[in-house]
């Protein structure tokens, strides 16, 4: 079994910054893509951005230059640090992992995160 933990969402003022993490814990043997996506009220779930086993990163035009997503492969966790913060930034954030169990079995998982919400106020 595997969980996800997120932190770090809050209220923040246009311009200002926000970390978020994502901790993952349990049997793992290998976390390989890490992507963080968001849900405004009324709107789609949005992919933001990705980390990948090698440390390769993508981030979606919105975000790109503002948002920088990092990986700690010790801790099992993900990181995206938000600059520039807008109030169309403000979403519940999730952050969705995919790798390997190492128990029972080598075993293919992906895990959605429980969300945090960041508001932008303007």
């Amino acid at each position: 079994q595997v969980q996800l933990v997120e932190s770090g969402g809050g209220l923040v003022q246009s311009g200002g910054s926000l970390r978020l993490s994502c901790a993952a814990s349990g049997s793992i043997f290998r976390l390989d893509f890490m992507d963080w996506y968001r849900q405004a009220p009324g709107k789609q779930r949005e992919w933001i951005g990705v980390v990948d086993g090698a440390g390769s990163r993508d981030y979606a035009d919105s975000v790109k230059g503002r948002f920088t997503i990092s990986r700690d492969n010790a801790q099992n966790t993900v990181y995206m640090q938000m600059n520039s913060l807008k109030p169309e930034d403000t979403a519940v954030y999730y952050c969705y992992l995919r790798g390997y169990t190492l128990y029972p079995e080598k075993k293919f998982f992906d895990l959605w995160g429980q969300g945090t919400q960041v508001t932008v106020s303007s």
